[in-house]
C-alpha cells in the first residue's frame, strides 16, 4: 500500500470511528486513539465484507457496512472496558 493509501485509510478510520461512537448510546469509557483504531479496523472489515458480498462498487453500501461493523466493535469494546474498570 502506498503512503497516500495509508493516510486515506487512517482518515477514513477516524471518520468511521467517530460516526460509530456517536451511534452507540451511552458513555463509552474508551479514548480517541482506541476509537480511531476501531474505525480503521471497521473500515477494513467492512471493505472485506463488501468484497465478499460483491457490492464493492456501490460506495454508499460499502460505507454503511463499514459504519455498521465499526459501531458493533465500539459497543463490544466499550462493554469490555466498562467491565474491566468496574471490577
Amino acid at each position: 500500500m502506498d503512503p497516500s493509501g495509508v493516510i486515506s485509510a487512517i482518515f477514513a478510520g477516524i471518520i468511521i470511528g467517530l460516526i460509530a461512537r456517536i451511534l452507540v448510546p451511552s458513555m463509552q469509557p474508551i479514548g480517541c486513539i482506541v476509537t480511531v483504531i476501531i474505525g480503521i479496523v471497521g473500515a477494513f472489515l467492512g471493505l472485506a465484507v463488501a468484497n465478499w458480498l460483491d457490492y464493492k462498487d456501490t460506495w454508499i453500501l460499502v460505507f454503511l457496512t463499514q459504519v455498521l461493523i465499526a459501531t458493533i466493535l465500539v459497543a463490544i469494546t466499550a462493554a469490555l472496558f466498562r467491565k474491566s474498570s468496574t471490577g
